[in-house]
């Protein structure tokens, strides 16, 4: 079987990402990105979508996490949509409910080529403690964007801002899983219009 893996590298003048995926793999992690709290919730989205995932990224953390965050979602963006290849035979859509203690978040994909987010959450929704919730929404555009895919977040309700951002995660890695499965029902480009 064709090998659904890429490796990816960045190099900007505020962070340096070398990045690798296997869409097939067993979960395996290798992560550090200098963000205890991302690392935490990379390593749950490689178990969950059974992603091989190794990642070393080093960013400018003296300013701020953003940068590490949007390019790492930029990197795993591009090496995902490489993997893919010319899509055929896989599902293209997944969907997840992912429930995590007293919270509930919905995540749902589609393998488009057309990139577009939706992000619903309440504007005071709380943030892990050393982690900003904004950075979750940022890490899902840069992801979407660069894989090119229609992704939807809905956080139907939570409190604890670490059960929030690790629901998004693990729904995420989920609905991406199923996406990008191959169907053996499925011949050539799941799309009438033979491409996506």
């Amino acid at each position: 079987m064709f090998a659904r893996s890429s490796r990816q590298n960045r190099q900007t003048a505020e962070t340096r990402i070398d990045l690798s995926i296997d869409l097939d793999g067993e979960g395996i992690s290798s992560i550090s990105t200098g963000i205890g709290f991302f690392d935490h919730m990379l390593t749950l989205f490689s178990r969950h979508g059974s992603f091989d995932l190794n990642l070393d990224a080093k960013g400018d953390l003296e300013v701020d996490f953003h940068h590490t965050v949007e390019d790492t979602g930029i990197t795993l963006g591009e090496a995902m949509r490489e993997a893919l290849g010319d899509k055929r035979g896989i599902r293209r859509y997944g969907c997840c409910y992912l429930p995590m203690d007293e919270t509930l978040a919905r995540v749902v994909v589609d393998l488009s080529n057309r990139p577009h987010l939706e992000f619903r959450a309440a504007p005071n929704t709380p943030s892990a403690p050393n982690f900003p919730f904004t950075l979750v929404e940022e890490f899902c555009r840069a992801l979407a964007s660069n894989l090119r895919a229609n992704i939807h977040v809905e956080l139907l309700y939570g409190r604890d801002g670490h059960h929030i951002a690790e629901a998004i995660f693990k729904g995420l890695a989920r609905a991406l899983r199923e996406a990008c499965e191959k169907d053996p029902r499925v011949k050539g480009i799941p799309s009438t219009k033979e491409a996506l």
